[in-house]
């Protein structure tokens, strides 16, 4: 069923294709009467009528056509722009899959190593004491081979200067 809106619009568009308005509309069929006559003047009509809405059918089928084409061009478009969007999602997904498994690889590999030989690891950190200032107060090897410098810091050596064209020499040393 045909709306208002769309008979009016209909009406639009033959008046703005043909630039027909009502009084001349009204004009030419008093002259169509006139020539033709009132005999055959609702046959005449009814035969344009036939073949208005031919047009109008052709018309219409071939609007009906193109919006579809445009549509399609349209979905064609969004269709591709979606593909590359779920190209560029599994791309992602697939190098942060790889990240992890990375970092998994490296985390299992780093519990093996700690894993393959406790006893070792046990022994290697009972050799290394756990506060070094302890085992210089309590008069350990290292207390003897390590100077201090008044403070529980070891004395640090100083950097040799160079100057241009004379070699470098170490630094005097106090007491000496």
């Amino acid at each position: 069923m045909v709306g208002r809106a769309d008979v009016h619009q209909d009406d639009l568009w033959v008046e703005r294709m043909f630039d027909f308005t009502s009084s001349k509309l009204l004009i030419l069929g008093i002259v169509a009467l006139l020539v033709i006559g009132p005999k055959e003047l609702p046959g005449l009509l009814r035969t344009l009528g036939k073949y208005m809405g031919i047009i109008r059918r052709h018309a219409n089928e071939f609007r009906a056509q193109f919006d579809e084409a445009m549509r399609d061009s349209e979905l064609e478009a969004l269709k591709k722009e979606v593909e590359t969007i779920g190209r560029d999602t599994e791309a992602s997904i697939r190098s942060a899959e790889q990240t992890v498994h990375n970092e998994v690889d490296a985390a299992r590999a780093s519990v093996d190593t700690a894993m393959q030989d406790p006893v070792q690891n046990a022994t290697a950190d009972a050799s290394t004491p756990a506060d070094p200032l302890l085992e210089v107060a309590s008069g350990g090897a290292s207390a003897a081979t390590t100077p201090l410098n008044g403070a529980s810091h070891p004395q640090e050596p100083e950097p040799a200067v160079k100057t241009a064209g004379q070699p470098a020499h170490a630094p005097d040393k106090p007491g000496a």
